[in-house]
């Protein structure tokens, strides 16, 4: 019998595939998935360039999906890994589903939320884990905007 690990790790790592995904379309290499009770219950990255939509960040895709798979908009008992720090418009997002736990790996330290003063825009009890495969989300990232150079 296999035994499966669930790891913080591990998730990221199926966020980072949803990054490539995004790479691999020209968008910028950001993705995110949605885990309840050790479960994937949505997959996302950025689609800004394919549906000429702002918005369309990967962690809204995952929380729009994960919401619908869920049949409900709260998302308490529920973790988003995203490859990115999110923007503040992502984190507000994030505030109104009370994700439960946020997980994210390389820092955004052009738009990412720790930029706003006292960092309180996430919900109270959201659960903030930072640097998980910092390196390698950064990376692809760095590799993407050269490409464009």
């Amino acid at each position: 019998m296999e035994l499966t690990v669930f790891s913080d790790e591990s998730f990221m790592r199926e966020a980072l595939k949803e990054a490539q995904k995004a790479f691999d379309a020209d968008e910028v290499p950001v993705g995110a998935i949605v885990v309840c009770q050790n479960k994937i219950i949505a997959r996302a990255h950025n689609l800004t360039e394919r549906l000429n939509d702002v918005t369309a960040h990967a962690e809204m895709q995952a929380i729009t999906a994960a919401a619908n798979y869920l049949n409900g908009k709260y998302l308490n008992e529920c973790t988003l890994y995203v490859t990115l720090e999110p923007c503040v418009m992502c984190a507000g997002a994030i505030a109104w589903a009370q994700l439960g736990k946020l997980v994210y790996g390389a820092p955004d330290t052009k738009r990412g939320f720790h930029l706003l003063e006292n960092n309180k825009i996430l919900h109270p009890k959201t659960t903030l884990l930072s640097g998980i495969l910092a390196d390698e989300s950064a990376a692809l990232i760095k590799t993407f905007f050269q490409k464009k150079r």
